[in-house]
């Protein structure tokens, strides 16, 4: 059995890591297109992009908990079609609402940001456009989660490969071709949004056997909708502590001049590259986990986190390597400057040591998103949350760069410890399994 869950898992992994790998690269080419700019443009990219991750990623909770509710249900052999008409109602009338709100949200980022005057222009430019990808963020986010719920990973790799691949080569062409700059850079990532969207819709059609015409009375159904509510509720606080976390990190490094910003952005690229490859198994645990926990099958439950952990693990582990051995190599693909290439060194040890530190938390994420057990997940992160800002304003005159790496670095590994505390002391109270 645990072969067969070996394979399983690895079915849904392998594809997930493959789609995960393509988001950091848009990323590291937006950030390697702007680094080879100037100090400032890295700066505005870095800052912007943070306000589009706090943004989009408190809303995350529509991927997340679509994927629980969907993946539990399939488990159970109960409709799976709701979930998804209520996710895609959600996601249309929140990315509606964004757009409409764009210049509120833009004035109050900015000054929670402390974007500079020396690259406010830059800034200016790259959020009036991203904030027109809202809807296609959202959508994506509805149907990627809706096909992981369905045990379904090779969708989402294509809308991903579709989205990333597309946002590469038109940013490249916009940057590098048409001299747009940072506009370029924008336009490229919203483009992308949308043809990943329309190829989203057309894999949706491959599953007509599961469609009924709608029905108003089981979409808007009071108790059902309570559940999708309830949960993402509590997903949502929890991915708003979360993104402020990242938030907060962006803004006091903004405080120390675009060399720490442009050194602090990079160091960042690190954590993502790690966070999107063990992704890829919170991924599958999602689904798999999900779906025996929804089919009531404890054995198999137990025995699929314990697969997914010693994976992460082994990950964790091969990651610590490459950053020993190639810290500054990477570095150096993201900018030529050398004033941020010796900031990002100073920090390097603890770039090394990053991966072992967080890669529990990233798994408990998954096994937690497979049970619907956002109120836990969101004490998680709001309790590390503030003791990492709590720790940075009482150490912060000793080395400034120094302690917001480590108290950042932090955050994640208190999201793992408490997260393993929850789930060992209060699994009765999560009904694992009745």
């Amino acid at each position: 059995m645990k072969k067969s869950l070996n394979r399983e898992i690895l079915k849904l992994t392998i594809p997930n890591i493959v789609s995960n790998i393509s988001v950091p690269l848009v990323g590291a080419v937006d950030t390697m297109l702007m680094g080879h700019m100037s100090a400032k443009h890295l700066s505005a990219l870095g800052s912007v992009s943070t306000i589009f991750l706090f943004i989009y990623g408190s809303l995350n909770f529509l991927r997340a908990g679509t994927t629980g509710i969907t993946a539990q249900d399939y488990g159970a052999k109960k409709d799976v079609v709701q979930t998804l008409y209520r996710a895609l109602l959600v996601a249309t009338i929140l990315g509606i609402f964004m757009i409409v709100l764009k210049n509120p949200i833009k004035e109050l980022s900015f000054n929670l940001m402390n974007i500079d005057k020396s690259y406010i222009n830059y800034a200016n430019v790259y959020f009036d456009i991203r904030i027109y990808g809202a809807i296609g963020v959202f959508l994506n986010y509805a149907i990627i989660g809706w096909f992981f719920g369905m045990q379904n990973s090779i969708y989402p790799l294509l809308m991903t490969l579709i989205l990333n691949i597309s946002n590469i080569l038109i940013s490249y062409y916009l940057v590098v071709i048409k001299d747009m700059g940072i506009a370029g850079a924008a336009f490229g990532t919203v483009i992308s949004q949308y043809l990943s969207v329309l190829f989203g819709v057309i894999l949706i059609l491959k599953y007509k056997n599961y469609f009924k015409p709608l029905s108003i009375s089981k979409l808007l159904k009071q108790d059902q909708l309570q559940r999708f509510f309830r949960i993402n509720r509590d997903f949502f606080v929890r991915t708003l502590f979360l993104t402020l976390s990242f938030a907060f990190f962006y803004s006091q490094a903004a405080k120390g001049g675009v060399i720490i910003l442009g050194a602090m952005t990079i160091l960042v690229q690190y954590i993502m590259w790690f966070a999107y490859i063990i992704d890829g198994f919170a991924n599958a645990a999602e689904a798999i986990v999900g779906k025996y926990y929804g089919a009531r099958d404890r054995v198999k439950f137990y025995k699929a986190i314990k697969i997914v952990f010693v994976w992460g693990f082994g990950v964790s582990l091969l990651f610590m390597f490459i950053f020993y051995l190639f810290g500054i190599d990477i570095a150096m693909l993201y900018t030529n400057n050398s004033e941020i290439i010796k900031s990002v060194d100073k920090l390097m040890l603890l770039v090394v040591v990053s991966p072992i530190i967080s890669f529990s938390a990233y798994v408990w994420d998954g096994v937690f998103i497979a049970m619907t057990a956002s109120r836990y997940m969101r004490d998680a992160v709001v309790a590390s949350t503030l003791i990492f800002i709590a720790l940075f304003y009482i150490l912060k005159d000793y080395n400034y760069p120094l302690i917001l790496w480590s108290s950042f670095l932090l955050f994640f590994l208190l999201r793992g410890i408490i997260q393993t505390i929850q789930f060992f002391k209060f699994n009765k109270n999560m009904n694992i399994i009745h």
